[in-house]
């Protein structure tokens, strides 16, 4: 009798500890199904979308288009399939935190292919988690107080001799104007190249590949990604040339980002730190293109919408013109990097603007692994791209 009521009693143990392992999957399972898949259409098998958003990129609205009618379409976050990949957009500040904060390492940095593989894999806009914390703590070190004075100066001489060649014209373009002076100052800070010839035929190429970073990846010869592919190898050719000179000069007379980037790694070559810090080649030429884009194109448009708005808001433009009367006082030939401590209210201006136009439409990151976002189940392998300019308009 005792044995079969220990039986019992262990058959009743094992019963109970049966069900409550159901319930508790049972109870995952339910809390599970509460997230859903974000709304929206993968359109056509593997190519998504693709044609939908290469439209919108070549049209007048731009490729931003294609995202705004959607999410007025399905909401604050919505899936979409292009170039043979889900992605996720993303408009709340809530979900923006999330994804940027990372601090569970759920996501990391993706671009397009296109993109990705026209500025290079080791370019700090596609490196990996590890190798851009790498990348960056180089590269963030060069822009010293002295770095940043030059700049200003030379931004400074720039825009001034531009001015005064805009007074016997007639009409002025303004970002085609831009893009040339802030491809001079890039080139100027980085590999401190002022030959004309040589600028035009850099600016031709950068221009191709820029171009070419939001085309169908389909490399034959009469695509434009194509174009932007070979311009790209005649990019790291002539940077390629640059570095090996600078690397064969004994005492070299050039302040630029380049001359900086050399001397570091001389010195830890020299030392006994640890060689795996070095840049190599490559990876110097993917983040020189890399810079010369970023500089060029989103400051040249920043400063065309910011001639815009001024334009349109005269109020504005008296207290900024004001401010910049009283530093034009001074006898100095050019800006000074302590003068930009004067223009709080230019500040104030060029932060708004930002905000308002929001030149780097949306952020990109790679899923590493499953999670949950504002109720929503997002996948990993998925790509997510938190809308900034929705995020910056958003009352």
């Amino acid at each position: 009798l005792f044995c079969m009521c220990a039986f019992i009693a262990l058959l009743l143990c094992a019963v109970i500890l049966t069900l409550r392992k159901i319930l508790k999957v049972m109870s995952q399972d339910r809390k599970k199904s509460t997230a859903v898949i974000p709304p929206g259409s993968h359109a056509f098998p593997v190519i998504g979308e693709t044609l939908q958003f290469m439209l919108s990129a070549n049209s007048d609205k731009g490729f931003y288009e294609f995202v705004r009618t959607r999410r007025i379409k399905y909401g604050s976050c919505f899936r979409t399939s292009l170039f043979g990949e889900t992605h996720v957009f993303l408009s709340t500040t809530e979900s923006a935190r999330t994804v940027l904060n990372n601090e569970s390492g759920m996501f990391t940095k993706r671009y397009i292919k296109s993109i990705a593989e026209l500025v290079g894999d080791r370019s700090l806009l596609c490196a990996s988690q590890h190798h851009h914390k790498l990348l960056r703590s180089r590269l963030i070190n060069l822009f010293s107080k002295r770095s940043t004075a030059l700049i200003v100066r030379h931004f400074d001489e720039l825009v001034m001799d531009a001015l005064s060649g805009w007074e016997h014209r007639g009409t002025v373009v303004l970002l085609t104007d831009l893009l040339q002076i802030t491809f001079k100052a890039m080139c100027k800070m980085l590999i401190s190249l002022e030959d004309e010839e040589e600028l035009g035929s850099l600016q031709k190429d950068v221009g191709f590949v820029y171009e070419a970073m939001l085309a169908f990846p389909l490399n034959l010869p009469w695509t434009r990604f194509h174009k932007g592919i070979m311009a790209r190898g005649r990019v790291m050719e002539m940077l390629g040339k640059i570095i090996s000179e600078r690397r064969n000069e004994k005492n070299s007379h050039h302040e630029d980002f380049l001359q900086q980037l050399l001397a570091v790694d001389n010195d830890s070559s020299s030392s006994s730190s640890d060689h795996s810090t070095k840049l190599t080649d490559a990876e110097i030429k993917d983040n020189i293109l890399t810079m010369i884009i970023a500089g060029q194109d989103t400051t040249a448009s920043a400063l065309t919408w910011m001639v815009k708005y001024l334009g349109e808001n005269q109020k504005v433009l008296d207290v900024l013109t004001e401010e910049q009367s009283q530093i034009a006082k001074s006898d100095k030939p050019f800006l000074l990097l302590e003068d930009l401590s004067e223009m709080p209210y230019a500040s104030k201006m060029v932060k708004e603007s930002l905000r308002m136009a929001s030149v780097v439409p949306w952020f990109p990151r790679l899923v590493l692994q499953d999670c949950e976002i504002e109720g929503f189940k997002i996948k990993k392998g998925w790509n997510i791209n938190i809308d900034a300019r929705s995020i910056h308009l958003d009352p």
